[in-house]
């Protein structure tokens, strides 16, 4: 006879074996190659966000205006970064000349960069796209989790997980600890 844990005990364990940074950590310091030629990294004195993308995982492609839209939202009082660390050699198509054309077609209002040696994402911690990082002004990881519950259909959202943790956070209150992992595709490591 075969015996199921209920989900809410299973959804502790899960988010207690994320690897990578833990609340209060401070962010890695990096300098990435942009899509726009220029170089950025997490200097800054608002709070930042930091997700890893990918220009191929249906995760992201049905995310990505909804992220563009969180950082337009934002503007000013979070700076968001976009980091595609994906190895070029086993998937061409997540190249920073590919990374352009997506950052271009979807309006990115926001840098888009490139992590080749893999290094600022294994700093992180990251293990998917999209996955998604929230930080103070202080540089202090205080949200690591999912954007919202329905990854697949904006129009299912109920949930909007990170909005809520950078509500919190702008308003100088405590972000929730409960915080639901993202889902995505994993990243594809060299």
């Amino acid at each position: 006879m075969t015996r199921f844990l209920p989900l809410f005990f299973l959804v502790p364990a899960l988010v207690a074996q994320t690897p990578g940074l833990k609340l209060g950590e401070p962010c890695p310091t990096f300098s990435l190659p942009g899509t726009d030629g220029q170089r950025h990294g997490p200097e800054a004195t608002t709070p930042l966000m930091v997700v890893f993308l990918s220009t191929e995982c249906p995760y992201v492609l049905a995310t990505q205006a909804r992220i563009n839209a969180y950082a337009t939202k934002y503007a000013g009082r979070v700076r968001v970064l976009g980091i595609n660390a994906n190895d070029v050699g086993t998937h061409a198509k997540e190249s920073l000349a590919d990374m352009r054309v997506q950052a271009s077609g979807q309006g990115f209002v926001f840098p888009y960069l490139k992590d080749e040696p893999q290094t600022v994402t294994r700093a992180f911690g990251a293990v998917c796209t999209p996955d998604f990082f929230l930080f103070d002004a202080a540089r202090r990881l205080v949200y690591r989790g999912r954007m919202d519950d329905s990854w697949r259909d904006a129009a299912k959202v109920t949930a909007r997980d990170l909005e809520a943790a950078t509500d919190a956070l702008l308003a100088g209150k405590p972000v929730s600890t409960e915080q639901p992992p993202s889902r995505g595709c994993t990243i594809k490591w060299k």
